[in-house]
């Protein structure tokens, strides 16, 4: 059985830290034999959109493009149900 996983995220303040977080991410995916998808896969980055979510050393922001596509959806014109 092959076991696919969207959104995990290893971090820490240091380069050398991170890679220590990695190498043992990556130990446990061979361990159980968990597949990764390098074309999905992004490392090293300095923020990623994870589970809708831009996450950066400044914190946890909504994602901007899910509020762009939401403001620019048209007004509704009928109500239902009244």
């Amino acid at each position: 059985m092959k076991v696919f996983m969207d959104d995990f995220s290893v971090f820490e303040n240091s380069f050398q830290s991170c890679l220590s977080h990695l190498e043992k991410m990556f130990k446990r995916c061979e361990d159980t034999h968990l597949c990764l998808n390098g074309e999905k896969s992004h490392f090293m980055v300095k923020e990623g959109i994870v589970i809708g979510h831009k996450i950066s050393k400044e914190g946890i922001e909504v994602d901007k493009a899910k509020v762009d596509v939401i403001t620019k959806l048209p007004h509704p014109t009928t109500v239902i149900g009244s």
